[in-house]
């Protein structure tokens, strides 16, 4: 089955405990965070201590994707603070290598991110060292953004490079961005194994119903 991650970036900002039961008891896989600092992307959200006051509200997988100029500052605070997986944006490093060795230490799992427009080669000299990578399919830095097409072919192109390496079974794709019930099934046939979503969940008339469905694609 599809994991599902919602973004907690969509949730009621004055009742996240509310939106976390609501994922934990409707089956989401991970909890998606949205770590946005003003500068790699124009919109600002949450830092170190709100997931410290989260994580003892839940067991689900803390999914924290770091959308910063500086990500290797907040890895640390993030990791103290609960995080089980550290996301980067390969546009915001100069030696992504060092960076994975650096979150690996914590013995946390270490995804990369990709704008939609980033040259997909450049991920390729780590696709042996990580666990997970994010395809964004919309611009980072809001939410409730439409998927932009030309992602599907990305996560196409992933898909069949991780296998051509034999290194499929070994990192996750994960897509982010405009994901929608409608569009859920193509972004999965392409080689998505974790589908992050927001405003298609939490501003669901039945947002329980919505998880499950998404589940089943």
């Amino acid at each position: 089955m599809t994991k599902i991650a919602p973004s907690i970036l969509s949730a009621d900002f004055s009742n996240l405990e509310k939106a976390i039961a609501l994922c934990q008891s409707s089956g989401a896989d991970y909890l998606h965070i949205d770590v946005m600092d003003g500068h790699f992307v124009p919109n600002l959200t949450i830092g170190p201590v709100v997931l410290k006051s989260l994580r003892p509200k839940t067991d689900l997988f803390l999914d924290v994707h770091l959308m910063v100029a500086n990500p290797g500052d907040l890895v640390e605070p993030f990791v103290k603070a609960g995080a089980d997986s550290i996301t980067f944006h390969i546009e915001a490093v100069t030696n992504p290598e060092k960076l994975i060795e650096y979150i690996k230490s914590f013995d946390k799992q270490v995804g990369i991110s990709v704008k939609p427009k980033t040259d997909l080669a450049l991920l390729e000299p780590f696709y042996g060292s990580i666990d997970l990578i994010l395809v964004m399919s919309v611009e980072p830095g809001f939410g409730g953004q439409k998927y932009i097409p030309e992602s599907t072919n990305r996560i196409k192109q992933i898909d069949s490079h991780l296998k051509e390496l034999g290194l499929r079974k070994q990192v996750l794709i994960e897509v982010d961005g405009g994901i929608k019930l409608t569009n859920a099934k193509m972004v999965k046939d392409a080689g998505a194994d974790i589908l992050v979503a927001g405003s298609a969940i939490f501003n669901a008339a039945d947002p329980y119903a919505v998880i499950e469905q998404f589940k089943n694609v």
